[in-house]
């Protein structure tokens, strides 16, 4: 009997960050492997910090597909479709999640953070569809006690720390073996490692800390930045509500196309 295998897509939350292990990260799916079966899990990480969803779907798809997994997860990116139908089409069990509102881990203030709300809603509305139907194992991680306790995450605010990995390893695991296709001891929501000090995380932000941000503001900040513009111009006019129309608009439209393609059935 060959062993589960289980592939990981994604970019830095998938890839661990926040939970750090010798020279690199570990992170919820590398827990979650460890619980999957009473055997040895064959598990392979192909996410990676700054990944976008170019890289998701031509780079780390292929690879993806040519391991052959019984358990993918896949992290949020614009062509989730053709993602999620690709590994059915090959019989595999699809892991999702919807994430939190950034804006609101973070502290924005209102020009900022109701732009982040409004699309995180409507990237959330999308995942929950696709994941009724290619009968994904699906996690609200969007909801909870978790995302308020601070301890749950690192010093960015933006990953778990490795409580925060191992609650979503934890929560995973309870989902799969609620269905059978999870075998092996759940993951320990306690840490193994001493939580980093105030000073070691503050460290660790202005330095490798700052490479991160800085390849994400290439892509995230000109965007934020159009957003919060467009939020202030519609405040000021009195038709912020036109913003939430527009997005109720693109999301049903999202909708309506997947309602139009026919599910793949499984090899």
């Amino acid at each position: 009997m060959r062993r589960v295998r289980f592939v990981a897509l994604g970019d830095s939350l998938t890839e661990g960050v926040g939970d750090p292990v010798r020279n690199g990260w570990r992170g919820w799916a590398a827990l979650l492997a460890a619980g999957l079966a009473e055997e040895p899990v064959e598990f392979t990480n192909l996410a990676l910090s700054g990944a976008q969803a170019r890289d998701v779907a031509e780079r780390q798809l292929p690879a993806g597909l040519a391991l052959r997994p019984d358990l993918v997860s896949v992290a949020v990116a614009a062509r989730l479709d053709q993602v999620y139908a690709a590994f059915t089409g090959q019989g595999a069990l699809l892991l999702t999640a919807c994430l939190p509102d950034p804006g609101a881990m973070l502290g924005l203030p209102g020009a900022l953070a109701r732009p982040l709300a409004r699309r995180q809603r409507a990237v959330n509305a999308v995942v929950h569809a696709l994941s009724d139907r290619y009968g994904a194992v699906h996690l609200h991680a969007s909801e909870g006690d978790w995302t308020t306790d601070r301890a749950m995450w690192s010093a960015d605010r933006l990953h778990p720390g490795e409580r925060g990995h191992r609650q979503l390893a934890l929560r995973f695991h309870a989902l799969l073996a609620e269905r059978g296709d999870a075998s092996g001891p759940a993951p320990s929501p306690e840490n193994e490692f001493p939580a980093p000090t105030r000073s070691a995380s503050l460290w660790w932000l202005a330095t490798a800390g700052t490479g991160w941000v800085a390849r994400r503001c290439t892509d995230l900040l000109p965007q934020l930045l159009a957003l919060a513009a467009d939020e202030l111009r519609h405040h000021a006019r009195g038709t912020s509500a036109r913003l939430d129309l527009r997005t109720s608009a693109a999301v049903s439209a999202a909708l309506a196309a997947l309602s139009t393609t026919e599910r793949p059935e499984a090899a």
